[in-house]
């Protein structure tokens, strides 16, 4: 199991929860960025919402790289990123190791597909034109 320290490297909580929470939204820009680059890939942005995006991630990079900077945290960020990398690692493995009630284990990709072949995402998108909401 991987052990997550957020004492700082001198110590600091202070320092060491404010790297642990850049640190997890470097992680959450960088699953926004790979969304994002998905559904421009997929034809579903327009041209004026994939700049407001890239501007958007470009801008909360740019103040994350300052707040290292100011803050001295930049190696306990780097330390703490691949700590968290090895964590879902871990996750990940296990979830894919899980078996399927009716079958072998299923991988992630499977899990997130249904009996007829389509996605979780396919299924909420017939379920919008269906005029489906959440308290249904």
């Amino acid at each position: 199991m991987t052990r997550i320290d957020v004492d700082g490297e001198d110590g600091d909580a202070a320092s060491g929860v404010t790297a642990l929470v850049v640190a997890v939204v470097e992680i959450l820009v960088d699953a926004l960025e790979h969304e994002a680059l998905r559904r421009m890939e997929s034809g579903r942005l327009t041209d004026e919402e994939i700049e407001r995006v890239g501007a958007q991630l470009a801008r909360i990079e740019d103040e994350l790289e300052a707040m290292k900077e100011t803050q001295g945290i930049e190696d306990e960020v780097a330390q703490l990123r691949g700590d968290l990398d090895s964590l879902v690692g871990d996750a990940v493995r296990t979830l894919g190791e899980e078996v399927d009630e009716d079958g072998p284990p299923r991988t992630a990709e499977e899990a997130r597909t249904t009996d007829d072949g389509r996605t979780g995402e396919d299924v909420a998108s017939d379920e919008d034109e269906a005029g489906a909401t959440i308290d249904d």
